[in-house]
């Protein structure tokens, strides 16, 4: 993928590599650069997940009544992605991934937080994955 940079003046190309990462719970695959993989893997133990199961782990820990750990949220999700996947395919995919999306926006909306003094931290993972250029990915 290349990118147009203004750099004093004179616009520049630049290569941004991506990759294609695995959701390792859904299976989804998304186009992603090296340093955001990284950052999706350390938020959750060396794992990564696409952004919509990150959505689901999200509300998981915020839902459960008793306070469980990331990792805990994780295995929940990934125990209902593997009976998900087990089970026999959707008549119409694309009218269940909507059915899919408004169930969990509603149920975010819905659901109690257990710390309301800080800000929601719902839809946490809506920026770019494409992950702002350094200097040294710049090429002139």
């Amino acid at each position: 993928m290349a990118a147009s940079i203004m750099k004093e003046g004179k616009k520049t190309e630049s290569v941004v590599i991506v990759k294609l990462a695995e959701c390792d719970c859904c299976g989804l695959t998304e186009e992603c650069t090296q340093a955001y993989i990284a950052s999706v893997r350390e938020k959750f133990e060396g794992r990564w997940l696409c952004g919509l199961c990150s959505e689901a782990v999200n509300d998981e820990t915020v839902r459960s009544e008793e306070d469980i750990t990331t990792n805990e949220a994780m295995d929940r999700h990934m125990k209902f992605c593997g009976q998900f996947k087990s089970s026999s395919p959707p008549a119409n995919p694309a009218e269940d991934l909507i059915s899919a999306m408004r169930h969990l926006f509603r149920r975010s909306l819905e659901s109690p937080r257990k710390n309301r003094s800080s800000p929601s931290t719902s839809f946490s993972r809506s920026e770019n994955c494409f992950s702002t250029l350094s200097n040294e990915e710049v090429r002139t």
